[in-house]
């Protein structure tokens, strides 16, 4: 599946005047910079490709979700303790890094194009997809230096945000058109649907709904 075959994709369609019809609008990421946004859509596509079973990541706007949560005080750490000293130790311990997951991106995304150009001579986003997979693994694994910051820890950062951004309520930005929830049959929001908890393996029929009223 080509990295870059679903920037098209990523767009969010703005009003248009009554009797007016309009192309979607490319979403314009406010965080991000272009050659960071480039990065991320072809990630995106990596870690959640669309396939038979449903849309992937660029369909879901996925990449928007992520830029809007650039915005919000947790990107900047906010709620998290960001004072010193900070020392690696056992898991348990808990996240030891000087960095908001802003900061993380940055440095991330930075690290993951500087290993691309090093070893294959462009930017990741320039990459085939088994390369831009090789280098995603190599991240995960921990195998690559991002200067004081472990390429596990963008990694999972990621990781964790895509997830988020394929399988949140719409109105955070992705999710697009509920389609996230429909390839697994959630229900969303609905008020009550306790009738069905115990049905294994049953699908559900009545369809997933968002917060703000939106329906699959």
């Amino acid at each position: 599946m080509q990295g870059l075959a679903g920037v098209a994709a990523c767009s969010t369609v703005l009003a248009s005047p009554p009797g007016h019809t309009s192309r979607p609008t490319p979403y314009a990421p406010r965080f991000f910079t272009p050659a960071e946004w480039a990065f991320l859509i072809a990630a995106c596509d990596r870690l959640i490709p669309a396939d038979e079973n449903g849309p992937g990541a660029l369909a879901l706007d996925v990449p928007r979700f992520i830029d809007m949560q650039m915005g919000t005080p947790y990107a900047s750490g906010a709620q998290w303790y960001m004072q010193g000293p900070f020392v690696q130790g056992p898991d348990n311990l808990g996240y030891q890094l000087p960095y908001a997951p802003r900061d993380l991106y940055r440095r991330g995304i930075a690290g993951m194009n500087a290993h691309a150009a090093t070893r294959h001579g462009r930017p990741f986003a320039g990459l085939a997809p088994a390369l831009q997979d090789d280098l995603l693994h190599g991240a995960e694994n921990d195998s690559m230096i991002f200067g004081d910051m472990p390429s596990t820890v963008f990694f999972d950062q990621l990781l964790a945000n895509v997830m988020e951004g394929a399988f949140s309520d719409p109105v955070h930005g992705g999710n697009t058109g509920l389609g996230g929830w429909t390839m697994l049959g959630f229900p969303g929001a609905r008020a009550d649907f306790m009738d069905w908890v115990d049905r294994y393996g049953a699908h559900y029929p009545l369809g997933s709904v968002s917060i703000s009223g939106e329906t699959a």
